[in-house]
């Protein structure tokens, strides 16, 4: 006996897994997870915005050798520049900034606006004091005002170091980097 043989039912292809439909990124999103590309955008224009006026500054007058008055510009916004594209490059390759773990600032806390106050008066006390005074007394009450103003009560010491920087602020860019800086009547006698 022969039987004949009847191919078997083939069995029923399974349906094919589900999928959930993505939603394509929209721009909004990319902007999000790369926004530190906002900080090296503002990089980028500020080095841009240094280095056109620092290679476009007219220094014939104050010119006094190889490093003049446009070196420091010019090295500050070539740095602005390469900053803003290692940031950029570190971004787009995945990096992203630590979020902060603390900070030693109690949000409780009013604002200390006395010492706001008080460093706002110093700076603009000391902008009205450098044209008659010269930047070596105006710097020096700059100095001493910014560190009574931040808490140092100690007049013993205070008024001689703020005398310190400010003449030595003073020869550091008049003498040495040739930026003539108002000298004031104190000059005649130093």
């Amino acid at each position: 006996m022969t039987t004949s043989s009847t191919p078997a039912p083939e069995p029923e292809a399974s349906p094919a897994p589900e999928t959930k439909p993505t939603t394509p990124r929209t721009s909004r999103s990319w902007l999000r997870d790369h926004s530190e590309l906002g900080v090296s955008a503002l990089l980028l224009a500020l080095g841009v915005l240094v280095l056109t006026d620092a290679l476009t500054m007219d220094v014939d007058i104050t010119q006094r050798g190889p490093v003049g008055p446009r070196t420091v510009p010019v090295v500050v916004g070539i740095g602005l520049l390469l900053v803003a594209a290692l940031l950029s490059v570190d971004v787009l390759r995945g990096g992203r900034g630590q979020a902060e773990t603390g900070e030693d600032v109690d949000l409780d806390e009013p604002a200390d606006w006395r010492t706001v106050l008080l460093l706002s008066g110093v700076f603009l006390g000391s902008a009205v004091l450098i044209e008659p005074l010269g930047f070596p007394a105006a710097g020096a009450l700059l100095f001493w005002g910014a560190a009574y103003a931040l808490g140092s009560r100690r007049v013993d010491r205070d008024p001689l170091i703020a005398a310190v920087l400010s003449l030595a602020t003073y020869a550091l860019f008049d003498k040495l980097l040739g930026v003539p800086l108002p000298g004031g009547p104190l000059m005649g006698v130093l």
